[in-house]
């Protein structure tokens, strides 16, 4: 039994790594909070609790992860740190033993956080909380969150089953699961009661939605279009085998699913495919890709890439970045391999050397930005529907205020600053001074 009078006055302080799924779980944890009186702490003060929520796809996010938990414990040494995320679901003990952390709670036990700081605060013992093995992982915690702009997060899946040979997520978050359609559209249409306009679809694994039951993602997406208020939804990363010409076909027709797609690719040789026991090859994909022009010219294809992984050699990569380059795709998002324990791409014997991963990922990294910049031009001089956000920036050298927003095909535009036009969707006139180059 939780006791509501410990918590107090007691103010957290918020902090996230890695995906969306991640920070729409964050907000559900202070909303969590917020209901045993646990508030947020004003920028520039000190709060009581800080809340990391993390990420462990990479080396680089966990050192991250724990350079920012040293860093709050640096600057508020009387704060309490609470741990969560796949960082603390994969390197508990380690967690644990960072300075001022309080709680370390699995990926699974987020929503049993209120009642861990309870338990620390009455007897000030560090709490440690993760399920030991991922096959035990098996619950599904809804969560529809506001983000820190305007669109919401519904996380619709968790967990993957893929097992591809340089991920720990499957170790991380259990098997694929995912929540009942009824439920996931009630949630919707709560959100749009809220004033919610845009909502992102958020899991692991989201096409693996519905997996051991009779429906399927495209039946999700079919209910969640007929919710009125809701004015967008955005597909966050689906894998390309589970991106079928149907779910396109029906974006495509839809009311509200914007042209938008995120696709993992990781690598554009079937050879390292393979190795990575990726579900698809490239023909595949193309075909994916293809069929997602055909049906909508003007969407944005952001595409995941990893350069160096075990097994790329130089004539393998070469052939990589040439198949990127003959897609119609919009923008990269470009990640240096990074070697993970307990994963079986460390069995691959050729590695490349760290420094030759990193020249490959700025090598990708610029024919992204040729990609960007070109799909770019191609709408300046047009006028498409913007959802303004809560955003206020103010120029350096003009000293004049502007909001940002997106396009329904996900470029971000500037506007004026008019309070009056945020979470509201406007006609804009694009041009090369307005469109932001993300």
């Amino acid at each position: 039994m939780i006791d509501h009078t410990t918590f107090g006055t007691l103010r957290a302080h918020y902090h996230t790594f890695g995906c969306k799924l991640n920070f729409s779980e964050t907000s559900s944890i202070q909303k969590l909070l917020e209901e045993r009186g646990i508030t947020r702490c004003p920028r520039g003060e000190t709060p009581d609790l800080v809340v990391v929520n993390t990420c462990t796809v990479t080396e680089t996010a966990d050192r991250k992860c724990r350079q920012a938990i040293r860093s709050y414990a640096k600057r508020w040494p009387q704060a309490h740190i609470v741990v969560t995320g796949c960082y603390a679901q994969l390197k508990a003990e380690e967690a644990a033993a960072l300075p001022r952390v309080a709680v370390v709670a699995g990926n699974d036990r987020k929503d049993r956080l209120a009642a861990y700081i309870d338990d620390f605060l009455r007897d000030h013992s560090p709490e440690l909380h993760v399920t030991p093995s991922s096959n035990d992982m098996r619950s599904f915690t809804p969560s529809c969150s506001r983000g820190d702009r305007t669109r919401w997060f519904l996380k619709v899946q968790d967990g993957c089953d893929y097992f591809c040979t340089y991920c720990t997520i499957p170790m991380a978050r259990g098997r694929s699961r995912s929540g009942s359609i009824d439920s996931l559209v009630a949630q919707a249409a709560d959100a749009a009661a809220k004033g919610a306009r845009e909502i992102v679809i958020t899991g692991v694994n989201i096409g693996d939605f519905g997996k051991g039951r009779s429906d399927s993602f495209l039946d999700l997406i079919r209910e969640l279009d007929t919710v009125d208020g809701i004015a967008r939804y955005r597909i966050s990363s689906i894998e390309p085998n589970l991106l079928s010409d149907e779910i396109i076909h029906f974006v495509a027709e839809s009311r509200s699913f914007m042209p938008h797609f995120h696709i993992p690719l990781q690598c554009g040789s079937d050879e390292i495919l393979k190795l990575m026991h990726r579900h698809y090859d490239t023909s595949l994909f193309r075909h994916r890709i293809d069929c997602i022009r055909e049906s909508m010219p003007d969407a944005f294809i952001g595409v995941d890439l990893i350069t160096g992984a075990r097994g790329e050699t130089p004539e393998l990569f070469a052939a990589s970045r040439d198949f990127v380059d003959s897609l119609p795709i919009t923008r990269l998002h470009v990640f240096p391999y990074s070697e993970r324990s307990g994963t079986r791409a460390l069995q691959i014997p050729y590695s490349v050397d760290p420094a030759e991963r990193h020249r490959r990922a700025n090598e990708m990294i610029a024919l992204s930005d040729t990609k960007m910049a070109a799909f770019a031009r191609r709408f300046e001089g047009t006028v498409r529907p913007v959802l303004v956000e809560h955003t206020r920036h103010i120029d350096p050298d003009t000293g004049a205020a502007t909001m940002t927003g997106f396009t329904d095909n996900y470029l971000k535009v500037s506007v004026p600053y008019d309070p009056a036009l945020a979470n509201t969707i406007v006609p804009v006139s694009l041009t090369h001074e307005n469109i932001i180059l993300q």
